[in-house]
């Protein structure tokens, strides 16, 4: 007796080249300015690490433009505005807390 199985559902694969190219430098700059937000957030709250948060808040604006401006992909840019927003708000808290000086 032969038993019949469903068919296999592809899984969900998750990628930023849905354009099926290879963009590396634009996936490297779309994950530095994800993080580079993120760490420039957490340090912009801390009114003791406001320089290295506004640094990379600034750092991580200026290469999410670019790679905004060079963008290929939705996914891709999808990321690249979270990473734009996160350094812009961890920027804004460390330049609040003292900035460059």
């Amino acid at each position: 007796m032969l038993v019949s199985q469903a068919p296999a559902r592809p899984r969900p694969h998750l990628t930023l080249n849905t354009d099926g190219k290879r963009h590396p430098v634009l996936n490297a700059a779309a994950a530095y300015s994800v993080l580079g937000g993120l760490v420039s957030f957490v340090l912009g709250m801390l009114s003791t690490q406001h320089f290295v948060g506004s640094i990379l808040g600034v750092s991580g604006l200026l290469i999410g433009l670019l790679a905004q401006m060079m963008s290929a992909t939705r996914a891709e840019r999808m990321l690249i505005i979270f990473g734009i927003v996160a350094s812009f708000v961890g920027m804004g808290l460390g330049l609040a807390h003292g900035g460059f000086s």
